[in-house]
């Protein structure tokens, strides 16, 4: 399936993490929501879940450290996570640079001291939760 995916993280306590080129960032205790492209097919997708993999993104490093609290594959076009991004931090703190190498916005990856399932009726309103 093409199109866009959320990942739901959490960090038990507050932490300074490497994040590859971006250095050391420190990521306060709480949840996360990760915006991706899964426009290559899940493969990418399902590649987060592995333990052991070469660190090709900055969210490989935070996962090193973060707990997956769940993920959302949803069907768009090309740039969609972009613009579901683009949501994100009008109502949620980004984390600057953070997966954002391609793409117009300042972050991809944005924190919330609430369970991001909460977030997500904002966000989506109908448009993909019917």
């Amino acid at each position: 399936m093409k199109g866009f995916y959320l990942l739901f993280l959490k960090l038990d306590k507050g932490k300074r993490i490497k994040i590859g080129s971006l250095g050391e960032i420190y990521f306060k205790k709480g949840h996360y929501i990760y915006v991706g492209s899964a426009m290559c097919g899940e493969k990418r997708v399902f590649r987060h879940f592995s333990k052991k993999k070469k660190k090709r993104w900055h969210i490989d490093y935070l996962l090193d450290m973060a707990e997956i609290e769940g993920m959302l594959i949803l069907r768009g076009r090309k740039g969609e996570e972009v613009r579901i991004a683009g949501k994100l931090s009008e109502i949620l703190e980004g984390i600057p640079g953070f997966g954002a190498g391609d793409s117009p916005l300042d972050s991809h990856l944005f924190y919330t001291e609430r369970e991001p399932f909460f977030v997500l009726n904002k966000v989506f309103k109908d448009e993909y939760i019917k």
